[in-house]
């Protein structure tokens, strides 16, 4: 396995280090309205000193970007192993099925008699959603996947004030994703954690001497983070339902389930879709997110508005239209009716691949995953089992042993070998966790250049300790003292006094 090779990269400063005063790189007409007093007009609010803007032509505008873009990583130009992120390669015809004009070009406010195709898309959408996870309706609204776990349990909650209840505990397993105590404290709920059991996955008994009246629901994250599946979920749904509670599904790893487990089928009621993890949509990152939530019929009553409803069989202008009057609804998640660019390239990305098409997916992600943990087995730690789900767990337990290289050691040096590193010390479960998800777009070529590289830095460790403390080598910038970064963020640029 050969290191990456050392390219020309460009030690570009900030934006406001470039330019000059005066110089744009824009050409506006004379100002056609009055000018106005600012202070006059807008007292204390007024801006006191210029905005301290970079001042710049159009080539170093183009040129700073484009630097910056090549000095990232990114799914289209390297392996992108992050465990529970889910970085896999999204198909470039869904970009293009998101930019046709009829559905680029639509306007949030255009009336519904001019949007029924779009309409007709997302209700198609939810259709096809539901029927993956064998649940009863969709709602498209949320911007994101820790939006929808907030939904799903608002859902929850007002079902149980519908039936006179108030219960407030909320089980939750050390084996869940991070966001779920959030949600829950966000909704005046009580989160409970306990411990999953020496194989990684829940049991039954441990969670029947948490169960009493006060146990509003149970979140589970299957398969979980540690990449394994929950055998025990509906014996441990039924004890829930019995006791008057739900059951919460956290989807965000449904990318090891599709076509051969349904969490509806499971006693899930309610779970969210992470649509950037398992139907190729990109990240949200703080944007256009799309976290639609399932449900079951019980909780149907209380989805938030607006509902997508279908007028008859008959076909007319107005076959489809977005209802608001819903007396039991939690309400008004977010602007509109969610991220409808997120919602084209899914369906276009589950038009294209079908009912065995999905299920070859997941076939692949759990068969990617189990190759590189039986190809890594001998050198790194393997805490949990023989095999996984869509993602592997590793630790550096033999290797701080034996050599006391740390999983923050085998990271960097890997970046010098060309590959992104995999999300490390998470989940918590496992010190020096090493958390590597493949994906079902790996081909057996690229995983086995990543194991060669992770095989090489094992052997470095042992032979040549101190480079992989040095590392990454072949990068502009070297190992940063990221503790003082945490603490001692700089945040904001000023510009420097003559």
């Amino acid at each position: 396995m050969t290191l990456a090779a050392r390219g020309l990269e460009f030690d570009e400063p900030t934006i406001f280090e470039r330019g000059a005063p005066g110089r744009t790189g824009v050409s506006l007409p004379p100002l056609d309205v009055p000018e106005v007093d600012s202070r006059e007009a807008f007292g204390l609010l007024a801006r006191r000193e210029p905005a301290g803007l970079p001042e710049v032509s159009e080539p170093e505008v183009v040129r700073h970007f484009v630097r910056l873009s090549q000095q990232n990583f990114s799914i289209d130009s390297q392996f992108y192993p992050l465990g529970s992120c889910t970085m896999k390669f999204n198909p470039k015809v869904n970009e293009w099925a998101a930019r046709l004009p009829g559905f680029a070009h639509l306007h949030p406010y255009a009336p519904e008699s001019m949007v029924q195709g779009a309409l007709e898309l997302m209700a198609a959408l939810e259709d096809e959603l539901a029927e993956i996870v064998g649940m009863d309706a969709v709602s498209l609204q949320p911007a994101a996947g820790a939006q929808g776990e907030l939904t799903g349990l608002m859902m929850i909650r007002a079902y149980h004030e519908d039936h006179g209840r108030s219960p407030k505990r909320v089980l939750i397993p050390d084996s869940a994703h991070g966001t779920n105590p959030a949600s829950c404290a966000l909704n005046g709920l009580v989160a409970v954690p306990f411990p999953t059991g020496e194989d990684g996955t829940i049991h039954a008994g441990s969670v029947a001497a948490l169960i009493d009246d006060d146990t509003a629901a149970i979140m589970v994250t299957n398969p979980n983070t540690l990449g394994l599946f929950e055998r025990s979920l509906p014996v441990v749904a039924q004890m829930i339902h019995e006791k008057g509670g739900l059951v919460y599904g956290d989807g965000a790893n449904l990318n090891a389930l599709m076509g051969r487990a349904r969490p509806g089928d499971l006693g899930v009621d309610v779970m969210q879709f992470n649509l950037h993890k398992t139907f190729t949509t990109p990240h949200g990152g703080g944007g256009p997110g799309c976290g639609p939530v399932a449900m079951k019929t019980i909780l149907e009553p209380y989805r938030p508005i607006p509902v997508l409803r279908k007028r008859g069989s008959s076909f007319h202008l107005e076959s489809f239209h977005l209802e608001t009057e819903r007396p039991k609804t939690i309400g008004r998640l977010r602007s509109f009716v969610g991220n409808f660019g997120m919602m084209v390239r899914a369906y276009a990305y589950i038009r294209e691949m079908g009912r065995e098409g999905l299920r070859d997916a997941t076939d692949l992600a759990v068969l990617n995953a189990n190759y590189v943990r039986a190809k890594l087995h001998d050198v790194y730690d393997v805490p949990y089992g023989a095999s996984c789900m869509h993602e592997v767990i590793l630790s550096d337990k033999r290797l701080a042993r034996e050599t006391g290289i740390k999983t923050l050691d085998v990271a960097k040096r890997l970046i010098d070998y060309g590959f992104h590193p995999p999300t490390v010390y998470f989940p918590l479960l496992v010190a020096g966790a090493m958390m590597i998800e493949p994906t079902e777009t790996e081909s057996k070529e690229t995983l086995d250049e990543f194991i060669g590289a992770m095989r090489s830095i094992a052997r470095e460790a042992h032979e040549t300790p101190a480079v992989l403390r040095d590392a990454p080598t072949l990068t502009r910038l070297g190992r940063l003292d990221e503790a003082r970064a945490a603490r001692k963020p700089v945040l904001r640029w000023r510009r420097p006094t003559a």
